[in-house]
């Protein structure tokens, strides 16, 4: 008797997009590159203050140092906007006007800013917001296409932009060096526009209802590790859950100590009497910039993956625990090359991983349909972070003589409580409540609904988990 083989289950993005845009690696590595190109808006600030200090003289480097702060404002804050219109209106039209917004601020900051006033425009203001959009739009979707593997696809993504700045930083310098900042902002801004508007002509969010082959049996091994709702929250239903304000609170916490050194590493090098100092011939803000940035790329891979198996609150309070070691210990290296650029090596090796576990842990907790969205609102904490660690830091600095040991001291002290608070506060409130919906799913299965011809009429009428948990 004949037998009849059984076809191989069909991919539904790869029906409706091509092989290429339905492809779920092809948009990961899409969404890296160009988290990559916005990287650099934010890691190399550092490499065009001296420059800045220069053309702008008699400000004080607070002033410069807020072009940062805003840079980051309005990276982070308009984020929840650009998200729920990312998840309204699809991927390619929000990272198109990104692409824009990113060359746009950096060529009117390189070409015709006058003053640190111009630059918040242009630098935060402009440039920021296109960064920003280009973020959440890539981040969600690597939540939405790697429900088996949104820890790793988070830290990749993540990674592109905690580490593309390693491939740029040498350059950049270079160019700062051979060009001015100016001429070299406008050019490198030009460039990272077109590649990123390449990138969204590509990207697209999965199908509805699409997910990956053979998920139904690899969900049972990752829900041992890591618990993730089977509902779909609204940003507004996300903001009645207290998950959410414990996620803002240990992100902010967590955040500062990093962004202080991202913001003033070059400031921090004087400080530290290593500034002038050479390592293999090779200055070390430079090289400092070039191996932080490694050290943070890899830190959103290895612990973004780590978390898939150890659990994302476990992870979250080995890293910052070690994190608040490691930032106590930056005031303990002053005026030693060696110990500089190793402690600020280990620091960004325990502090890029946030940005990979807050924002599987946010698609875990409230689901990925809005992850856009709810993503972009916790993400606003770092937002708040940089008003602490550009403009805080530097001023509290200048307040004691130049020295950043007393911004670090507390940037210490917050990441200890992030960790703690992962542990005790965040993982039994998590664990209790989608405990609580999938007894709730149980419950309503065994209802008896209407026929399948009226089940669509009912639809609407059916018990919103969300809601009822």
């Amino acid at each position: 008797m004949a037998t009849c083989a059984v076809p191989p289950p069909r991919d539904s993005a790869k029906q409706a997009y091509g092989a290429l845009a339905g492809n779920r690696w092809i948009q990961l590595i899409c969404g890296i590159i160009a988290m990559i190109l916005i990287s650099n808006y934010q890691y190399a600030f550092t490499l065009f203050t001296p420059g800045m200090k220069q053309t702008f003289a008699g400000v004080p480097y607070a002033k410069i140092a807020a072009i940062f702060s805003a840079f980051i404002l309005f990276e982070t804050w308009p984020m929840p906007v650009a998200g729920y219109f990312v998840d309204k209106l699809g991927i390619r039209k929000l990272m198109t006007f990104g692409a824009v917004c990113i060359a746009l601020g950096w060529i009117l900051g390189g070409t015709v800013a006058t003053s640190p006033l111009q630059l918040y425009v242009y630098y935060g203001v402009i440039a920021g917001t296109g960064a920003g959009i280009i973020y959440i739009s890539c981040v969600a979707n690597a939540v939405k296409w790697f429900p088996d593997r949104r820890g790793l696809a988070v830290g990749l993504t993540a990674a592109g932009f905690g580490g593309g700045a390693a491939l740029a930083v040498i350059p950049i310098a270079n160019s700062i060096h051979n060009l001015g900042w100016g001429k070299a902002m406008a050019a490198w801004g030009l460039a990272q526009g077109i590649i990123a508007f390449v990138t969204a002509m590509i990207l697209r969010h999965p199908p509805a209802g699409w997910a990956p082959v053979g998920w139904a049996q690899r969900s049972k091994s990752v829900a041992k590790a890591v618990v993730q709702s089977k509902v779909n929250f609204s940003w507004t239903q996300t903001l009645r859950r207290p998950e959410f304000y414990f996620l803002y609170a240990m992100f902010l916490f967590a955040c500062t100590g990093g962004l202080i050194a991202t913001a003033n590493l070059s400031q921090i090098a004087k400080a530290m009497h290593v500034s002038d100092a050479k390592i293999f011939g090779l200055a070390i803000v430079p090289l400092a910039v070039t191996l932080t940035s490694l050290c943070n790329a890899l830190s959103r891979i290895v612990w973004g993956s780590v978390s898939d198996w150890l659990g994302r609150e476990n992870t979250m309070f080995l890293t910052f625990g070690v994190e608040a070691v490691l930032v106590f210990l930056v005031t303990k290296v002053a005026g030693w090359p060696v110990g500089f650029l190793a402690v600020f090596s280990f620091v960004f090796l325990f502090w890029g991983e946030i940005y990979s576990l807050f924002s599987a842990t946010t698609g875990d907790v409230f689901g990925p349909k809005y992850a856009s969205a709810n993503y972009g609102m916790v993400y606003t904490a770092k937002g708040l972070a940089s008003l602490l660690a550009g403009w805080g830091a530097a001023a509290l600095a200048a307040y004691f003589g130049g020295s950043f040991a007393v911004p670090f001291y507390g940037a210490a002290v917050l990441c200890g409580i992030a960790a703690v608070l992962s542990l005790f506060a965040l993982k039994p409130l998590v664990r209790s409540r989608i405990s609580q919906e999938v007894s709730l799913a149980k419950m309503l299965s065994t209802v008896t609904w209407a026929a399948p011809a009226e089940a669509a009429a009912e639809e609407e009428e059916k018990p919103d988990l969300a809601r009822v948990s």
